[in-house]
């Protein structure tokens, strides 16, 4: 029983999903919505196009197989639509409905799309749409918690299909006829019991076998804990089990025999299943389960797999061993946790996982920063249950417990009791991420991730994290071109960094406040906040700092027409690369104080300047700005009357690109601006 994979919300069984057999039972159901699928809809009879994809419910309480049957018509129809499946769930284990733009999000990273980091829930859902129009796509989105959730979802798609799972109607949606479960026929119930099993004891005795299927109400939920006990009891009689719950007749058939097997289970793997209730997502590994309960790894492997053969749990299929909580057991496993449990040990089985979760985020992170080595050196240090084989092993389980882990972020700041904690575990996941994913593809995930630090930071009152907190969210604002959300969120990173009396976050708020308002054009302002930040600069005698405000003072003048003003700009910039020993923004300082200098109507001017930049350019083993250079003199000669002089200069550029496998373009012209935010 141990190799098996249970699925606790329907009716397949097998420990390859590739290999089912017969889907049990749901004909008539399976029936009714295929030849819904056909149906002419309301808009059709009308003589309209139908506007949207058609939608099927399939409505009912959570363990009845709904999500099973969903799956099963998904099998039988997906060949219909070319484009593919997507699936999305749309509640959480506790029932808590998951935000449209989170499910938004997931759909179009399925889709291998780019969903702009900080990007609302409009902008979400449109992208979607956009995407799925004209597709023939299927969509399954599970454990619905109402219609408004599903009709955000909705593709403008006519020739897609949306499969919905609630345990209710979707009112509001037109044109939805639900398909309504109860239990599973006898004959399919028996069937259910005897693969789990054998057929020895169901046919002995077929008269208590029917009875227990009564008793269980046909529910394949109840059925398959049913069987799991008769299987882990070989010595029990099906009339046995039906006895046991006919005589607890108090409770629905699920929490009568839930309560019989978390009783039959030896202490601690009851334990270990109990607390299975705080596991983030309902998603555990044997990390968690042993971090919860406080027991090896090991033995918490095993008690999983024990577990799962009871029906208690699901088999995830996934690079590395990966269970799910089912969501009908969900309130039952938190109501046997409250019980049994004081409040004191659940938090403290909270905080143990939380800190089983930080150490695991820093040696994932130690796995991908193998140069560094302070970190490969406390990686080290560390547990060998907690260390990875190698960078590759560690992806795999990020990637693997993603879900998870941002679950946790979130539960750990809603507990509001162990902020310390939530804020190691954000930054160890946001370090993580970075070291394996990189920032950019992170960012979608990175950017929820900050706003939690930020309602940490403020019911906290910590104004220094709130200052990083918002420095970092209005980062990917202005990125993602949401310029004014951006300048608002840094003026407010300025007052909490003010008030944490922090140069670098003050600083660093001052100058992108007028990178903001460079972007918006506002030319004065941002002149204004560039040189702010630039005195507290001096005031610190930061002069590779000072040298790069300089030159983006100079590009807010250069933009506004006041070329005088930026070219004392540039050249303060210069003298401080020069006092720093900065040869590489020497050169593109010289090259932006060329186009200046060009742009003022002083072109010989400009070809001194440009010239001399291309020698320090030579120094810095610059060879792109080396190209760029060559083609601008190039350009100022060929405008100045000289095209044979500036034959040279052509040739030179084009034979820097070619050693480099590039071919020249207008692009090369474009030097990189130290005006630009480094």
């Amino acid at each position: 029983m141990t190799d098996q994979a249970v699925d606790t919300d329907g009716v397949r069984l097998s420990p390859d999903p590739s290999e089912d057999g017969p889907f049990l039972g749901r004909t008539r159901e399976l029936k009714e919505l295929r030849a819904d699928i056909e149906r002419a809809g309301l808009d059709t009879l009308a003589g309209k196009k139908p506007p949207r994809a058609r939608v099927l419910l399939i409505a009912g309480r959570s363990g009845s197989g709904r999500t099973a049957l969903a799956e099963e018509l998904v099998r039988q129809v997906a060949d219909r639509y070319p484009d593919g499946v997507l699936r999305a769930r749309l509640s959480e284990p506790d029932g808590t409905a998951v935000p449209v733009e989170r499910a938004a999000r997931e759909l179009l990273a399925a889709l291998s799309l780019p969903a702009p980091a900080g990007a609302d829930e409009d902008d979400l859902t449109a992208a979607l749409r956009d995407a799925l129009a004209g597709r023939r796509a299927l969509l399954l989105l599970d454990d619905a918690t109402g219609a408004e959730q599903v009709d955000a979802l909705l593709p403008d798609a006519p020739e897609s299909l949306a499969v919905a799972v609630s345990s209710g109607p979707l009112t509001g949606i037109p044109d939805v006829r639900p398909c309504t479960l109860g239990g599973l026929d006898t004959k399919s119930a028996l069937e259910l019991l005897t693969r789990l099993t054998g057929s020895v004891r169901i046919t002995v005795d077929p008269r208590a076998a029917e009875g227990l299927v009564e008793i269980c109400q046909g529910q394949p939920a109840v059925l398959l804990l049913a069987g799991g006990w008769l299987a882990a009891h070989p010595k029990a009689a099906v009339a046995d089990l039906a006895k046991q719950l006919h005589t607890d007749g108090e409770g629905a058939p699920l929490d009568r025999l839930f309560r019989l097997v978390h009783a039959g289970l030896p202490a601690p793997a009851a334990r270990i299943l109990r607390l299975l209730w705080l596991a983030p997502a309902g998603l555990v590994d044997p990390h968690t389960a042993s971090a919860l309960a406080g027991c090896s790894v090991g033995a918490a492997h095993t008690t999983l797999d024990d577990l799962t053969a009871l029906g208690l749990l699901r088999a995830v299929d996934a690079p590395l061993p990966q269970y799910e909580v089912p969501g009908c057991l969900h309130p039952l496993l938190r109501a046997a946790a409250q019980t049994h449990e004081r409040p004191a040990e659940l938090q403290l089985a909270r905080a143990r996982m939380l800190e089983r979760t930080v150490r695991l985020l820093q040696s994932c992170r130690a796995a991908a920063e193998t140069d560094d080595p302070q970190i490969r050196e406390r990686a080290q240090g560390m547990p060998r249950a907690l260390r990875f084989a190698g960078p590759g092993a560690a992806a795999d389980w990020l990637r693997a417990r993603r879900p998870a882990l941002l679950a946790a972020a979130r539960l750990a700041v809603a507990d509001g009791e162990l902020d310390t904690l939530a804020r190691r575990l954000m930054s160890q996941l946001v370090r993580a991420m970075v070291a394996h994913f990189g920032t950019q593809a992170a960012a979608p995930d990175l950017y929820g991730v900050h706003r939690l630090v930020l309602d940490v930071a403020e019911r906290r009152g910590l104004p220094r994290e709130k200052a990083a907190a918002l420095l970092n969210l209005a980062d990917v604002d202005a990125r993602t071109g949401r310029t004014a959300e951006a300048l608002v969120r840094y003026r407010a990173a300025l007052d909490a960094g003010r008030e944490a009396n922090d140069p670098y976050a003050t600083g660093r708020a001052m100058e992108s406040v007028g990178g903001a308002h460079l972007e918006l054009g506002d030319y004065d302002r941002a002149a204004d906040w560039f040189g702010r930040a630039l005195a507290q600069r001096l005031a610190r005698d930061e002069q590779g700092d000072a040298a790069r405000l300089y030159g983006r003072i100079a590009a807010a003048h250069t933009y506004a027409g006041r070329y005088g003003e930026a070219t004392r700009n540039w050249r303060a910039a210069l003298a401080g690369y020069r006092r720093s020993g900065d040869v590489a923004a020497h050169a593109r300082a010289l090259s932006e104080l060329a186009r200046v200098q060009e742009y003022a109507g002083r072109p010989e001017e400009s070809l001194r300047t440009c010239q001399e930049a291309v020698e320090w350019a030579r120094r810095a083993e610059e060879e792109r700005l080396q190209a760029a250079l060559q083609l601008r003199l190039a350009d100022t000669l060929e405008r100045l009357g000289d095209p044979v002089a500036a034959r040279p200069h052509r040739a030179a550029a084009e034979g820097i690109l070619g050693q480099e496998g590039l071919k020249p373009s207008a692009d090369a012209c474009e030097i990189r601006s130290t005006s630009a935010e480094d």
